[in-house]
């Protein structure tokens, strides 16, 4: 056995400030904030509510300078989104990628309540030229050796498409500190990175955004010297909730014989969830599962059950997920050098007892 740790000093200080979402909690609709997945680059800045402002500039008519109560006063739109890591799965991939060291549990889903990013942009007028959104966060702090604010940018025209909001509250209350008080950009179906927090300008430019958080990080490659592409849209993904009870240290799961019903979620940011499909024999043979309706909305995530004759033996438990777009989950992950977007099957080991 080797004597290198899975998971080095600076991979396990990561995993203490950020959080993954236990799975037991995939039974709530909406995930309470406190259970919500967490990923925080740098530092969460204090922010003084009062003073702050969201600057809308560059290639536009008339820029805006909006307070917190500005934004509150302006009609309010809602949505209950899924957002998901787009490192979630990594720890699976070997070889085994240095970063944030997620399972498979770096997901959640909100109520976000705020404002149409569409509809501010409208009021500030997009000059002719203007292809790119520049969104910049107050979270400073050093990555690639690079000092930077964490900054992203997104295609004007995928703002305007009318989905993605400004974001004040999670679950009926005021953002948390952690989740980006006082504003944050919320763009469902996209990966989380995408949703940037502590949201203090949105700057329009007549060309993409070539900064550490676009042009290095969040691409798909294979080697350092690769160009990459661009991490965007969610690939379908479906979580079970373990069933039965854990065992402490090895989390394998422990059931009782006789007729057990398996739940879960599925999600997908290309399309619509159509089918989920359920194997007790790790992936050999399937059996399609019953979906819950889709009360939440387009971009939340989507239940499901199957009803499993549990019979004494050792079995792993998977899950797929199928998409309107024809994705589908496959059983084997793809290594890539960031470790992003490995939407391979959940296996779970269970022991039904004689």
């Amino acid at each position: 056995m080797s004597d290198t740790p899975l998971i080095n000093l600076q991979e396990l200080q990561l995993a203490a400030r950020n959080h993954a979402l236990p799975l037991e909690a995939l039974r709530w609709d909406v995930t309470p904030i406190g259970l919500h997945y967490l990923l925080t680059h740098f530092d969460i800045p204090e922010v003084d509510a009062s003073s702050w402002r969201l600057e809308i500039g560059g290639l536009v008519e008339a820029p805006l300078s909006l307070s917190l109560d500005d934004l509150r006063a302006r009609s309010a739109v809602e949505a209950v989104v899924t957002m998901e890591c787009a490192g979630n799965g990594r720890v699976h991939l070997e070889p085994h990628v240095v970063s944030q060291p997620w399972l498979l549990e770096a997901v959640g889903t909100a109520r976000w309540r705020g404002v149409s990013v569409a509809e501010l942009l409208d009021e500030a007028g997009v000059r002719d030229g203007a292809t790119d959104v520049l969104l910049t966060g107050l979270d400073r702090g050093v990555e690639g050796d690079e000092e930077q604010a964490y900054e992203r940018s997104l295609p004007v025209e995928t703002l305007m498409e009318g989905h993605a909001l400004l974001a004040y509250e999670m679950n009926g209350v005021a953002l948390p500190p952690q989740h980006g008080f006082p504003l944050r950009l919320v763009v469902p179906g996209w990966y989380g990175m995408t949703s940037v927090k502590w949201l203090a300008r949105l700057t329009l430019r007549d060309e993409p955004f070539d900064g550490y958080q676009m042009s290095h990080s969040y691409r798909v490659r294979q080697e350092e010297h690769e160009a990459g592409d661009p991490i965007t849209r969610i690939a379908p993904r479906s979580l079970l909730v373990p069933p039965g009870i854990p065992e402490f240290l090895t989390r394998s799961r422990v059931v009782e014989p006789g007729p057990c019903e398996l739940v879960g979620r599925a999600w997908s940011g290309a399309a619509e969830i159509v089918e989920v499909d359920v194997s007790v024999d790790g992936g050999a043979t399937w059996a399609g599962a019953e979906l819950g309706p889709a009360a939440l909305g387009r971009w939340a995530w989507r239940s499901w059950f199957f009803e499993w004759d549990a019979q004494p033996g050792e079995y792993e438990l998977c899950c797929r997920a199928r998409d309107a777009a024809g994705n589908e989950q496959p059983l084997r992950p793809s290594w890539n050098l960031g470790g992003y977007v490995n939407n391979a099957v959940q296996r779970v080991a269970v022991t039904v007892s004689a």
